[in-house]
């Protein structure tokens, strides 16, 4: 990275510091580099964004998923996370088309609690989930197999993170367990173990680790890790029926990414900075962190600090980068100094929302996604069972 240079405003704070072209140098840190996501190849694009958005009108509603590009978050008629989003597009019954601009399993969601009058719309089809694909519905029906032969079920309560897909959420709805989310993780494995006294937590290890050890005081030791890659997950029948929660071996790739290193050399670089992470991350980065949060919780959180606060964050860039621009009057770091994207949320960009919206707009209806009958009905139970979590 280049050490000449700086980017600097008249406050001090707020500027994104653009790796390769500035830095800080108390930091060697900042939220851009030079593999910056590219601008929309059509210069018309916006004004037909425009005009399709404005020809769809009441009949479409365009939901934006925080880590999104700016290009598409301005068309957004709704922006927030995976669950939020979906909540919004069951609320809205009169629209006819749900334009998710997010990842795959989130646009499933938004089909499973719209009516089926509605049309959830992906604008590509690609744009998928690296930890939803992580627990495979075969893998998952295997690993429930095994631990049935070790009569490890009966009391065993099934949880499944959001951010999973349709079949995974149908097999927690149908073996009693429940959806949670990042915010309300803690209560829903303590409604587990009000039901059961052992938890299989899907599909995320470091979430599901972080609210057992520090949310509900349980030991280290009394989770252990489930790799479907594995005969019984490569787990003693002991471990399995000594364990009090059964995390799966799936992970963020962007929050799995960051490190306690990460962590230990921004407190030595940047006097009176505070770490703010998402619970996705690994368990000692959770633990050593100032703030842990959900995205939702992480927004609010910057918002809500005082001027002239500094802020290290642990999540996706495309947020990072908008937190910063939303509060000038504070100090936005990347905690890790490589950038990350999620990939493949960022496959949802302005040429495929126009070519999305177009097609709407002409009587076309492209990129559906429809989750089977008997999928949406055991899904929309486990669905419900967190909803109804106090």
């Amino acid at each position: 990275m280049s050490s000449t240079g700086s980017v600097t405003g008249s406050s001090g704070f707020g500027e994104l510091l653009l790796l390769g072209k500035g830095s800080d140098l108390s930091s060697e840190r900042g939220v851009s580099c030079t593999g910056e996501l590219p601008p929309s190849s059509a210069p018309d694009l916006v004004e037909r964004a425009e005009k399709a958005r404005k020809d769809l009108g009441d009949r479409a509603m365009v939901l934006g998923h925080h880590y999104q590009r700016d290009e598409v978050i301005r068309f957004a008629d709704i922006t927030g996370d995976s669950f939020k989003l979906a909540q919004a597009a069951a609320e809205r019954r009169e629209a006819e088309f749900i334009i998710f601009c997010g990842v795959h399993f989130m646009a499933e969601s938004a089909d499973i609690l719209t009516s089926s009058a509605q049309k959830v719309i992906l604008p590509d089809l690609a744009a998928g989930c690296s930890m939803a694909d992580m627990a495979a519905a075969n893998q998952v029906d295997e690993a429930w197999k095994s631990l049935e032969k070790l009569g490890a079920t009966q009391g065993t309560i099934p949880i499944t993170y959001m951010n999973s897909s349709a079949a995974i959420k149908a097999f927690t709805g149908a073996n009693g367990g429940a959806i949670c989310t990042s915010s309300n993780a803690e209560r829903a494995m303590r409604w587990a173990f009000e039901q059961g006294e052992k938890v299989l937590f899907l599909p995320d290890q470091h979430l599901g680790r972080n609210t057992a050890v520090l949310k509900l005081g349980l030991k280290l030791e009394e989770c252990v890790l489930w790799n479907p890659w594995k005969p019984q997950g490569g787990l003693t029948e002991l471990e399995i029926k000594a364990a009090k929660v059964i995390l799966w071996r799936g992970h963020c790739s962007v929050h799995g990414r960051f490190s306690l290193a990460n962590v230990e050399e921004v407190r030595a670089k940047v006097p009176g900075v505070q770490v703010l992470v998402h619970p996705e991350c690994q368990y000692d980065v959770v633990k050593s962190a100032d703030v842990v949060g959900s995205t939702e919780m992480i927004i609010k959180t910057v918002a809500n600090s005082p001027a002239g606060s500094i802020w290290a964050v642990g999540t996706e860039l495309n947020l990072v980068k908008r937190l910063a621009a939303s509060n000038p009057d504070k100090k936005i770091l990347f905690l890790d100094k490589t950038i990350c994207y999620c990939s493949t949320m960022n496959r949802i960009d302005l040429p495929h929302l126009v070519w999305a919206m177009e097609s709407l707009a002409a009587g076309k209806v492209v990129n559906q996604i429809k989750v089977a009958d008997g999928i949406a009905r055991d899904s929309k139970v486990a669905l419900e069972r967190m909803l109804a979590l106090p």
